[in-house]
């Protein structure tokens, strides 16, 4: 400011008025010379810093978000549509990238929390109890996504992973497969993995399906293309006689689905493959996979909008009573099964 103030020759709190925005008739100063030193600014690369307004007013303008994945598409879409809701507040998104660890998104929220967000945007509804602890103390609005919980910590915004493959097996049933087996990751680091294993099991349980066709593939999240081109041939040399297989996500369903070509194994007729997430891949492929249909970009969207009511009420002084906004999900049935 002290540059800027030489080089128009006015004084420091002339131009700290200007950049914040005062209002020129209020302070004395003409719009015309506001005017000035905003371009003058702009042209000597100066960046406003924020810092001490953030700590007198208690916006910073910006929110936390916390991902499992860089490079997972769906994690991609709901960011994008979060973004999207978000683009007419002014306010801005912090991105922290977990890779599916706990101690990491600890690390990481504590980091982000020093620089005070307006609100935490967490992925699914698994955290070590210090997270929970942070966040109570930080007493900002709280949207956990991708999960329905029966114990969140304040706002929710997805849908029940356990439900939808629960359904997928049920219209599987319906087409008439009988023996069907489920492969999947390390449930202890893949919470969304471990409830649509339960899932699963639950949907088996009530078919009166065979219930132990489970295998687990890979040490840790993501499962991977190779992990089912694996988990396929476990499957088939476990138990020869099954007729589908339920992947934890359709790059896995890919993996196998390459390996029964590579086998000889028709698909649907020797064995139906079934993935989750509805991935480019699943339609790109042949054949096309059968899979569940999330809204990732619904849910960014939902979440985005639920963050500026929750953020307007806290700026005026309140609290926006907590929610659960429920993601539609759908069944694709394509030609892999």
């Amino acid at each position: 400011m002290a540059d800027v103030a030489a080089r128009l020759g006015i004084s420091k709190m002339t131009v700290s008025r200007a950049l914040t925005r005062t209002s020129a008739r209020s302070r004395g100063a003409s719009e015309e010379l506001r005017q000035r030193i905003l371009s003058t600014s702009r042209e000597m690369g100066y960046v406003i810093d924020r810092t001490a307004s953030a700590f007198s007013s208690k916006r910073s303008g910006f929110v936390a978000v916390l991902i499992p994945s860089l490079n997972n598409s769906n994690f991609a879409d709901t960011v994008h549509g979060l973004t999207l809701a978000l683009e007419d507040t002014g306010l801005q998104v912090l991105f922290g990238y977990t890779d599916y660890d706990l101690p990491t998104e600890e690390r990481l929220l504590r980091a982000m929390l020093t620089r005070r967000p307006e609100a935490v945007v967490l992925t699914g509804g698994s955290h070590l109890p210090s997270v929970r602890k942070m966040l109570k103390a930080a007493a900002v609005p709280v949207v956990e996504m991708w999960d329905m919980l029966q114990d969140p910590i304040e706002h929710t915004v997805g849908f029940s992973n356990a439900e939808a493959t629960a359904e997928l097996v049920r219209q599987l049933h319906a087409k008439g497969y009988r023996r069907m087996a489920f492969m999947g990751g390390t449930p202890e680091r893949d919470p969304r993995g471990a409830e649509r294993r339960q899932g699963f099991e639950a949907a088996a349980k009530e078919l009166g399906l065979p219930q132990d066709r489970i295998v687990v593939v890979g040490p840790t999240p993501p499962v991977s293309m190779a992990h089912g081109a694996q988990a396929v041939v476990q499957v088939m040399q476990r138990w020869p006689d099954t007729d589908a297989l339920v992947c934890v996500s359709d790059h896995p369903a890919f993996g196998a689905l390459m390996e029964c070509q590579r086998r000889g194994w028709a698909v649907p007729q020797r064995l139906a493959i079934a993935g989750f997430g509805s991935f480019e891949v699943s339609t790109a492929c042949h054949p096309r996979l059968t899979t569940v249909v999330i809204d990732c970009a619904g849910i960014g969207r939902a979440t985005g909008e639920l963050l500026k009511r929750a953020i307007t009420e806290v700026r005026n002084g309140k609290r926006l009573e907590a929610e659960t906004v429920m993601i539609p999900f759908e069944i694709a049935q394509r030609e892999s099964s």
